[in-house]
């Protein structure tokens, strides 16, 4: 038995020697640096019917049609229609009775000369299982990470093996499927954040557990989906636009945490720096609130997605334990305003000293990361278990020689207390429904959004009989 995976040469050459595989690749970038692999492997004449590099501007609108952005999920999927429909129609009646074709395409920009951002790009291949069979597909964006051209044109090759590799011989194993995209390669040099699968090959497979299994599997730190649970990459959401997100579990939704959400947006869009812009609304989970022990129910997971599903929130799932690095990660997407919505109590951790590492610059190096966008925290009061008192933003006890900061950050609105739109809301904890609702007790209704009530007893959710 092998130690570890395959090379991405044996990979290269186990599909070049499979007799039933035999397709395309079409490449915008960085050199043809995927199927270079397969010309090294040999016996490429068995897999490769054509490779082909549109670099040129118009060649590429010529072939593909026009898009927006050439680096693009578009462009991406105009390549593999185009190149898989070429291929069946040239080959199928040869070809077709022993054949399961393939398209695999590309469009990446890596750093150069004259573009010294990071390196980023769309994947993907479109795929027959079987011959005769409809097609498969799988769809990825990636971020090369090396700071060296030649280095960012090597991963992307390494990592297009691995997923055509992965498509052929583990598509019936998603997590495997998705850890071998890092074969051979290290999360320093290559970040996947979206992946999409489709067809008979992934029948049953929802796109809401592929995002969770990047981030759990660490080939990125952060995944989103939207409320129709469609994987989407995060600059497609945030792309200049100003952003306010909310963590929590949502186990399940409460009015309490709609309240938060509503109090929260309601005041971020009356910020000046904000007005006239539509901000992206992100519920953010980390692995933190869905892990138990180191297992994660996937079934639980899914009921969360789908009620936040039903209030038509876009999701993002990450692997974030603090605040300023869910900042900066966010402000690689985007340069407008962060809000940031949370319970009073959660507020502790932010000026939590023992919270932040000495080489980022400790408790200031890292309000420095969370603010500087700038950011608003956007406080909603949180009701003491105990003792009962409402803690607020405005007199939240702070660790000794914090005072001047704390009063600061308030001064010069960096945080804000948001004001219940009903006294009753924040006694409401998520815990206190949960364990009503799986009693069997319907006052639990009384607690949730409307909408999440339907979808819960509809879906038959947290253990609630469905149609119940």
């Amino acid at each position: 038995m092998l130690d570890g995976p395959l090379s991405t040469s044996q990979k290269a050459l186990q599909i070049n020697l499979d007799a039933n595989r035999y397709g395309t690749f079409a490449e915008i970038g960085a050199g043809q640096e995927v199927a270079r692999w397969f010309f090294q492997a040999g016996g490429a004449a068995g897999t490769v019917a054509k490779t082909i590099s549109a670099y040129d501007m118009e060649i590429s609108d010529a072939m593909y049609g026009q898009a927006d952005r050439y680096v693009s999920r578009q462009r991406l999927r105009a390549m593999l229609a185009h190149e898989y429909d070429l291929l069946v129609e040239r080959l199928q009646p040869t070809r077709g009775d022993r054949t399961a074709f393939f398209a695999f395409a590309n469009t990446v920009a890596t750093r150069s000369y004259t573009r010294p951002a990071e390196g980023h790009g769309w994947m993907g291949i479109r795929f027959q299982e079987h011959p005769h069979e409809a097609t498969s597909e799988i769809l990825v964006h990636v971020r090369m990470l090396d700071k060296e051209n030649l280095r960012q044109q090597e991963a992307l090759g390494i990592i297009g093996v691995n997923l055509v590799h992965g498509a052929f011989y583990l598509h019936h194993d998603p997590p495997a499927m998705i850890r071998s995209l890092l074969d051979n390669l290290t999360w320093e040099r290559v970040e996947a954040d979206m992946i999409r699968v489709s067809g008979p090959s992934f029948a049953g497979i929802d796109n809401r557990l592929m995002a969770l299994q990047l981030v759990r599997q660490g080939l990125t730190e952060a995944a989103v989906f939207t409320a129709e649970g469609e994987a989407v990459q995060l600059a497609e959401v945030l792309h200049n636009r100003p952003v306010l997100v909310q963590r929590g579990s949502f186990r399940p939704v409460t009015n309490a945490t709609l309240d938060v959400m509503l109090g929260a947006l309601e005041r971020f869009v009356r910020d000046p720096a904000v007005a006239g812009q539509t901000p992206a609304v992100l519920m953010e989970m980390t692995l933190r609130h869905l892990t138990t022990g180191d297992a994660i129910d996937h079934s639980d997971f899914l009921a969360r997605a789908d009620t936040l599903g039903g209030l038509g929130q876009t999701v993002l799932i990450s692997n974030f334990r603090r605040y300023h690095r869910l900042a900066a990660y966010l402000a690689r997407y985007t340069n407008r305003p962060l809000g940031i919505a949370m319970g009073a109590s959660k507020l502790r951790e932010i000026l939590d000293e023992s919270f932040y590492n000495i080489a980022e610059g400790g408790l200031l190096g890292g309000l420095g990361q969370l603010l500087k966008n700038p950011t608003r925290l956007y406080v909603y009061p949180s009701r003491e278990v105990g003792t009962g008192e409402l803690l607020t933003a405005a007199n939240l006890q702070v660790p000794a020689g914090l005072g001047h900061l704390h009063a600061y950050l308030l001064a010069n609105q960096f945080l804000e207390d948001l004001a219940p739109s009903s006294p009753d809301l924040p006694a409401i904890r998520s815990h206190d429904v949960l364990a009503l609702l799986q009693a069997g007790d319907p006052a639990w209704e009384r607690y949730v959004p409307t909408a999440v009530g339907w979808v819960i007893k509809e879906r038959g959710l947290f253990g609630w009989p469905a149609g119940g």
